[in-house]
């Protein structure tokens, strides 16, 4: 098997920077662990909110700290910083290959979808951003490594997509289309979750939009790892 990681992300319209943060880490014992952050508000504000907070999870889990303790101290943190004031949600999937499985930490009311095969299942269940309180933990979901198994989460922008015209992204129906006929790669089903928001929201987001798509996929090619990344530049 391998794991493919694509990411499409993009600003709400007329802000020159995203409040959304995301990294790639590789774990001390096998695998990699994708982090997402979303600060409140937007702008600036917002983005140095979510970078303390991606920098905090990624130190710690480059160190061999657990997942979910990772989150906690991350929300630790930004609480003490900003006085329980400002908040930001927070996702980490995490491909463990010590336990063959992938780790789902979140702090986010936006679920995660996970697909196998033409299935689509949302994983929901009650959490909140941190930052807000102590001790604040995540939904922890731990799902075994099987090929055709794919994983999407996102910032809530995406979700918001639509709701001025009265016709929210529906992000469910929007993945069963993508894969009822085919087997896109992920950064297909990236890149087309994120066009339906764009469409939704008149190529102008009411938001910031992150989507990260994560698939285990029957094994191809040769031994050696990959990473490509596109990145627009205004002038």
């Amino acid at each position: 098997m391998e794991i493919q990681i694509a990411v499409a992300k993009i600003n709400k319209y007329a802000v020159s920077q995203s409040g959304d943060t995301l990294e790639v880490v590789e774990r001390p014992n096998g695998g990699l662990s994708v982090v997402l952050a979303d600060g409140q508000s937007s702008g600036r504000g917002a983005k140095v909110v979510s970078m303390m907070v991606v920098r905090k999870v990624i130190g710690l889990l480059a160190e061999g700290v657990r997942d979910g303790a990772a989150a906690r101290a991350a929300s630790d943190a930004l609480f003490a910083e900003k006085a329980g004031k400002v908040s930001s949600t927070l996702n980490i999937a995490s491909v463990d290959m010590q336990t063959q499985t992938i780790v789902l930490a979140r702090n986010n009311p936006s679920p995660v979808y996970i697909v196998r095969g033409e299935s689509v299942e949302m994983l929901e269940g009650k959490s909140q951003p941190i930052g807000v309180a102590r001790n604040t933990r995540p939904l922890i979901s731990e799902i075994p490594l099987e090929a055709g198994l794919t994983v999407v989460m996102y910032t809530d922008g995406l979700v918001h997509a639509g709701e001025r015209r009265g016709q929210p992204m529906d992000v469910g129906m929007t993945l069963q289309g993508l894969l009822e006929d085919n087997n896109p790669a992920s950064q297909e089903i990236a890149d087309a979750l994120l066009a339906q928001a764009m469409r939704l929201d008149d190529n102008r987001p009411v938001d910031d939009i992150s989507v990260v798509v994560m698939r285990v996929m029957t094994r191809q090619g040769d031994d050696v790892r990959r990473m490509s990344v596109r990145l627009p530049i205004n002038v």
